[in-house]
């Protein structure tokens, strides 16, 4: 958009009286302000040790305070106008501890006029607006998430028409020297061409920490007490919401006139969580503002502040404002980001703050269950089984987690239970034990629910289930940074054994189940995970990988105990290429001699093998490489009502796919079990592929040159985990 960017260029005036309030990390790690053309910033020393209320400080608030209160009424400022360009955008995370970047679910682009008259009177009108939606959802925003906020906030601060945060004093007001401690912590020079500012940055953190307040930091120019920037979480009692997990605010100002600090840049981020039974979900909603081309003094008539404060021009005129390019075109990176770096800094800051109580949700007693399967489910091996769990929070960062599941036809109870202990620190230690399946091979084939569905109705179950019962202790460590790389160190001890065949299904017949070897082992394993969204595009990469070291001992034959070793690597990525985008998942494992047969490497099926039978692919070192094309192609759109309209394309995703065995002989020890050699080298495999419905489902069809044909239905791999 030409001029929404164009860094708040008042008509008439020099970019030298205009420095923007972007944060200068390279300056100061806690804050700072960046200026453009002209405008220096020069650090200046403070005491070493805050200090909380001391007279330097209190003449400076206080200053600020009697400064909001006259509204800058006494400089000369009668109005202005303004027009801010921002992104409304709702993104969603799924998984334990969230470790993927979050996936945008929609986004809106909104350009709005801004009007504002002393003493405190507000007006702003929504002139465009351009929205996408890349899955179904209901969401609406509160009307206050669709305008900047004015005067920074009044006496009294309030989100999402109170829903989120309400009535909470403002740090910088008479309310406020009553509810909050203030500290003067940095102190920096902003210099343009004619003259030099001092910004006094001011931590702020409420007395009572159980009140309802805000948590942070204010910038405060030193000479007139104008507000330069705010930075401000919420304690745990501001959040109306009982699902809220955080609401970060940034607000920037700029400097007008050389007179005047008005809005400039804001940002705000609400993140809720909640659980699908016991599976972690985020939603996200970030709101950016740029304001620009701000006029002072220009004589509003009275008129203009009538009705509600943020209004909207009728539909028809904000689609057709003439906006530039495309919305996930002209999306900042940050607002995609998993981290947006400044909001984290500013929790990180409200952590240093307050103790963590007063900013934590309470959670006590929720489901442990983390899926459908975990619930309801159907394979060979138990027939129709049900499970439940429950996890119990006890607080100072344990927490206790029991869930069981029966079988219909084994007539057998599998039990898990573990306690946990999580620091703020990204640290975790987990104790537990388990009677349970396991199953063998790398990557799961099919969805959990599609699995059972078939396995009920016509015989055919995609897992390879042993039973295996034992104890560990999981050390985690997730290091900082957007990227978040999870290190874990997990020791355990195991005694596993083959299962059989105990159900029915309605059609057709069961296979044997792996044929697995009855053993005992201690076994250590270390681990890797890293995901990463690299640009705003479509771009991003996640990797994982397992070294697992065990010492056997064998139930029966010649010899007793021996030692192996078992590497597994999963990497897959997506890289945007003009209309579309280059899709890759490479799954490679390799297992020394002298392993028991569920440890062997297991391809075949539309994930590691398509066109070649489930698991038909054994052996002790094996890769599975699988390169797509996916671009989009015209469709019919469908209407989903208040979940919004499915776009009227699918996506179109030619494959091709190539499995690597080494044919080496049996894997096993001495127990009963034995390897089915497969024969060694390539198995090729080509198809195509259609992801309809937001890409929610996806059909494959697809030839093995040595093998069979592919037809196979399911959902997106993203919503696996929660099936």
């Amino acid at each position: 958009m030409t001029g929404m960017r164009s860094n708040g260029v008042v008509p008439g005036k020099s970019n030298r009286d205009l420095p923007s309030m972007r944060p200068l990390r390279a300056v100061l790690s806690s804050a700072a302000i960046l200026c453009v053309l002209n405008v220096s910033l020069t650090p200046r020393a403070v005491a070493a040790q805050e200090t909380w209320n001391d007279e330097r400080t209190k003449a400076l608030v206080s200053a600020a305070i009697q400064r909001r209160a006259v509204q800058l009424a006494d400089t000369g400022l009668a109005d202005y106008t303004a027009r801010a360009h921002g992104y409304l955008t709702f993104l969603a995370q799924l998984g334990e501890g969230f470790p993927e970047p979050p996936k945008l679910i929609k986004s809106d682009e909104l350009v709005v006029e801004v009007y504002w008259g002393a003493p405190d009177r507000s007006k702003q009108r929504v002139v465009g607006r351009r929205d996408t939606l890349l899955l179904p959802t209901d969401i609406k925003y509160h009307r206050d998430h669709l305008g900047v906020v004015q005067n920074n906030f009044p006496e009294i601060i309030r989100l999402g028409d109170g829903d989120e945060v309400r009535d909470v004093p403002h740090p910088l007001s008479a309310r406020g020297l009553q509810t909050y401690d203030y500290a003067i912590s940095d102190s920096l020079a902003i210099r343009t061409s004619d003259r030099a500012i001092d910004v006094m940055m001011v931590k702020v953190r409420p007395k009572d920490d159980g009140a309802a307040a805000a948590v942070g930091a204010v910038y405060i120019d030193r000479v007139t007490g104008s507000v330069v920037r705010m930075t401000l979480s919420f304690t745990r009692a501001a959040l109306k919401d009982k699902q809220l997990e955080d609401v970060s605010v940034i607000l920037e100002n700029g400097l007008v006139d050389g007179r005047f600090w008005l809005p400039r840049r804001q940002e705000i981020e609400i993140r809720r969580s909640a659980s699908w039974m016991d599976f972690p979900a985020r939603g996200i909603i970030r709101g950016r503002w740029e304001i620009c081309c701000v006029r002072t003094n220009v004589g509003l008539p009275p008129a203009t502040f009538i009705g509600a404060e943020i209004s909207e021009a009728p539909l028809e005129a904000q689609r057709a404002y003439p906006f530039e390019g495309t919305i996930l075109g002209t999306l900042p990176d940050e607002v995609r980001a998993l981290d947006a770096e400044e909001v984290r800094r500013v929790q990180d800051e409200a952590r240093d703050l307050v103790r963590a109580g007063a900013l934590a949700r309470a959670r006590s007693t929720s489901p442990a269950t983390r899926g459908i399967s975990d619930v309801v489910r159907v394979n060979r091996a138990e027939g129709f089984a049900l499970g439940a769990g429950i996890t119990q929070r006890l607080g100072r960062g344990f927490s206790a987690r029991a869930a069981a599941r029966y079988g219909s036809s084994d007539d057998d109870a599998k039990l898990r239970g573990e306690v946990e202990w999580r620091s703020r620190a990204r640290f975790a230690v987990t104790v537990g034990g388990f009677d349970d399946f396991m199953e063998a091979g790398d990557a799961r084939e099919v969805s959990g629910l599609r699995n059972s569905i078939a396995a009920q109705e016509f015989g055919s179950d995609w897992t390879d289930p042993y039973g295996a019962r034992g104890a560990f202790v999981r050390v985690e460590r997730t290091l900082s940074g957007a990227s978040a790389p999870r290190l874990s160190l997990e020791l355990g001890r195991q005694s596993d054994r083959p299962l059989a065949v105990r159900a029915r299904p309605a059609t057709g017949r069961y296979e044997q189940t792996i044929a697995a070897d009855s053993v005992h082992l201690w076994r250590a394993t270390l681990g890797w995970s890293h995901a990463r969204a690299v640009t705003a595009s479509a771009t991003r990469w996640e990797v994982s990988a397992r070294l697992t070291g065990a010492r056997v001992a064998w139930q029966g034959g010649a010899v007793e105990t021996g030692d192996h070793l078992r590497a597994s690597f999963d990497a897959e990525g997506q890289l945007a290429a003009g209309n579309g985008q280059l899709v890759w998942r490479t799954v490679a494992a390799a297992v020394s001699s002298g392993a028991p047969e569920q440890s062997a490497v297991f391809f075949g099926g539309p994930v590691t093998g398509p066109g070649y039978d489930f698991h038909s692919r054994r052996g002790r070192v094996g890769v599975s490489q699988r390169i797509e094309w996916q671009s989009r192609i015209p469709f019919v759109a469908l209407d989903l009502g208040r979940f919004g309209k499915v776009p009227s394309t699918l996506t179109l995703a030619p494959w091709v796919h190539a499995v690597w065995i080494d044919g080496r002989g049996p894997t096993t020890g001495p127990g009963p079990g034995s390897l089915n050699r497969t024969s060694g080298g390539w198995w090729p495999s080509a198809g195509v592929g259609v992801l309809g419905l937001f890409d929610l489902l996806r059909l494959d069809v697809g030839k093995a040159t040595r093998g069979g044909w592919l037809v196979s239905i399911d959902v997106a791999r993203d919503l696996w985990p929660v099936l």
